[in-house]
């Protein structure tokens, strides 16, 4: 018997418990996945959802996202509540999802058993449920709540993955994130892009992930850092000497003329483990360029993915010259503006080579030949006949 049961993407809409039940009759209570993205779940359905999730007992992997389409704010907490206080005792579970949901800072309060109670769980996906600054600080001082309890049982936070983007948390959410942040200390990945977070925020959100020194994915695109950010996390950067994924696109790292306190930290050698770098759209010119140049070989020696595109790249730009030979001699990637059309011309030509290599072969010469010489024949027999 499988151990994964997924209904996912299947569109349906299940109202009542009449609605859920045939498709969980058969279903065993050893599953290690339950996935039920891209379908809609009312209250009675998710309480009979919650009464089989309370059965299971090797759970691993819960994957709700995308599961209240079209329904009622009236409706949510209650079906949300069913599902997550099941779940509370479950300490087999290591992921749970809950994105694309549109909770809004007033479905937020029935998760907040779960993720208080529930230490067991590693990876938490919210990502795109409309949280809002109040909302979001609710979640995260459940998180906080939750590395308190363990701390005080002496146990360790098992937390290592958060997700939580797009999600509008602002300046007014972040010092409570940074608290949570700061008291999981054993997170390795966290993605918060898209929040609307500006300056302060960004600061705080540096300052608790600073004492995450496992942390080797870091994105945060999309979030406003100017300078008090982007000392902060200058700073931050020294503490993650095990950073390899780092995207800081999009924050406002640097004033026009300036480079960026990040910049300076990164190419003093600050996380030399890194491969990935992403800093598009970050006032970055020329300065920055040879700065990132002569610190890429010496500090940044495992670098394979460089995106830059719309920084202030001029041509001829010899920093840029020489950040393209280092990449290309260790064989990796320097991605500019340009690159996308780039990349695009050159899978259309590569898709018309094998479409063509795909056509039935040219008849040989001696077949053409063969095939002339038998329609002059008849040619010549029906001139013949007329």
């Amino acid at each position: 018997m499988s151990n994964v049961f997924s209904l996912q993407g299947r569109g349906l809409k299940l109202n009542t418990r009449a609605d859920i039940e045939p498709h969980l009759k058969d279903v065993s209570t050893t599953i290690e996945e339950i996935h039920l993205g891209g379908n809609t779940i009312g209250v009675e359905a998710a309480q009979a959802l919650a009464e089989f999730l309370s059965k299971t007992t090797n759970l691993k992997i819960a994957d709700f996202a995308d599961i209240f389409t079209g329904r009622l704010i009236s409706e949510i907490p209650q079906a949300l509540s069913a599902i997550c206080d099941a779940l509370i005792p479950k300490t087999t579970l290591v992921e749970i999802d809950l994105s694309d949901n549109a909770f809004g800072g007033r479905s937020v309060d029935p998760m907040v058993p779960f993720l208080t109670q529930n230490r067991s769980f590693q990876v938490l996906k919210l990502n795109n449920n409309g949280l809002g600054p109040a909302g979001g600080a609710t979640v995260a001082d459940a998180l906080l709540r939750s590395a308190e309890l363990s701390a005080a049982a002496g146990e360790p936070s098992n937390l290592r993955v958060v997700i939580c983007g797009r999600n509008r948390l602002e300046d007014g959410a972040a010092p409570a994130w940074a608290a949570a942040f700061s008291a999981h200390g054993g997170l390795t990945e966290v993605r918060m892009p898209q929040n609307g977070i500006r300056m302060a925020g960004a600061a705080a959100l540096a300052h608790g992930l600073s004492s995450c020194a496992g942390l080797a994915h870091l994105d945060l695109q999309d979030n406003t850092f100017g300078e008090t950010g982007s000392v902060a996390m200058a700073t931050a950067l020294r503490a993650w000497p095990s950073l390899r994924f780092l995207n800081l696109s999009d924050c406002v790292l640097a004033e026009e003329g300036a480079v960026s306190p990040v910049l300076e930290a990164l190419v003093g050698g600050s996380n030399p483990k890194l491969e990935v770098l992403q800093l598009q759209n970050n006032n970055l010119e020329a300065q920055s360029f040879s700065l990132l140049a002569e610190g890429l070989e010496l500090h940044l020696p495992v670098l394979k993915m460089l995106e830059m595109q719309w920084n202030e790249v001029e041509e001829d730009d010899e920093g840029i010259a020489a950040l393209l030979r280092l990449m290309k001699k260790r064989g990796g990637k320097l991605v500019l503006d340009d690159e996308e059309e780039e990349e695009e011309e050159e899978e259309e030509e590569e898709e018309e080579k094998e479409a063509d290599a795909k056509q039935e072969p040219p008849a040989s010469k001696d077949k053409v030949d063969t095939a002339a010489d038998e329609l002059a024949d008849l040619l010549s027999k029906v001139a013949i006949k007329s």
